[in-house]
């Protein structure tokens, strides 16, 4: 009697953020993938949830001084300066590029008045290719005395507004750690009209050569980054979860599959994936294949099973 091998039934990995079907929950961090291209020899772009590419501004910004990167331990502190070709120059030079792919792109972008976050979003809003705009909010507001937007729930609640009259693309705001309460501001994104929510973006730190007795980076402090701030977002990601309706997208310090399930589990419906990608360009195939073995190790036929079922 011939014995046949049972069918294995892979589990369902796709997830709905802001009505974007996406075929399973990773994704990189802006400003850990390039614009994609950087990536595509070490990886298949089409296994991604999606692509969110280098922040972009209206001009090109050539960003900070060097150096701007330094190694921590259990992580790294960058201070790149929000170095970006320009929203223009990435329509025509670099989305041809990105439109190979089935995979969503999700284009992140910054300003430094609300006028310039309007802009970008209304250049990026015509272009058939950008499925969706991820805002990042954690930059100053030169016309009001440098303070950073995502800081002050007025500054978010207006800005917001203004760039939501700009798209009907799914916009996703990305919040910065460095506040008080992190419920306050992702309610005030929520309200002005924000239809997903990404965190946390990098703590502010600093590092300093004992020797020399000077600042590590030439920006004296920058970005925290990597597996020492995990247990941080995931806090923050379990609170903001709690506050709001939206989706939610976790990201901080996921090098394995096992990070990336703690974000879901307290509810994060998809993770992005940042300095790991750094140390090695297929961690997130990596992490994407973790899942999907964890997933029939526990008997779970769907992904999103896993998404909220925290127990406490």
């Amino acid at each position: 009697m011939i014995k046949r091998r049972k069918k294995i039934i892979r589990p369902r990995l796709s997830v709905n953020i802001a009505g974007m079907e996406l075929r399973n929950p990773v994704m990189p961090a802006s400003g850990t993938f390039g614009y994609g291209e950087e990536y595509a020899p070490y990886l298949d772009l089409n296994s991604l949830g999606a692509i969110v590419t280098k922040g972009l501004s209206l001009h090109p910004k050539a960003g900070n001084r060097t150096p701007r990167i330094c190694e921590t331990v259990s992580g790294m502190l960058n201070a790149i300066g929000l170095q970006n070709v320009g929203v223009d120059v990435f329509i025509k030079h670099k989305m041809p590029f990105l439109e190979q792919f089935d995979t969503p792109v999700i284009v992140n972008f910054f300003g430094n008045t609300q006028d310039e976050y309007a802009a970008v979003a209304e250049r990026l809003d015509a272009i058939s290719g950008v499925r969706a705009l991820e805002m990042n909010i954690s930059c100053p507001n030169v016309k009001h005395g440098g303070i950073v937007f995502g800081t002050d729930p007025k500054a978010i609640s207006s800005v917001v507004r203004q760039v939501r009259k700009k798209t009907s693309k799914p916009l996703i705001v990305k919040l910065t750690p460095n506040v008080t309460d992190i419920q306050v501001t992702a309610k005030a994104a929520e309200d002005a009209g924000a239809d997903a929510l990404s965190l946390i973006n990098t703590l502010t730190g600093m590092s300093v050569d004992v020797k020399t007795r000077r600042p590590r980076l030439a920006n004296t402090i920058g970005g925290l980054s990597g597996p020492a701030i995990r247990p941080i977002a995931v806090r923050l990601v379990h609170q903001v979860v709690q506050a709001v309706s939206i989706p939610v997208i976790g990201i901080g310090g996921i090098t394995r599959a096992m990070d990336a399930l703690e974000f879901l589990i307290v509810g994060a419906k998809a993770v992005q994936v940042g300095t790991a990608n750094f140390v090695d360009p297929h961690a997130m195939a990596t992490i994407l294949n973790e899942l999907e073995d964890f997933c029939l190790a526990e008997g779970i036929d769907d992904i999103n099973d896993l998404i909220g079922s925290l127990e406490v």
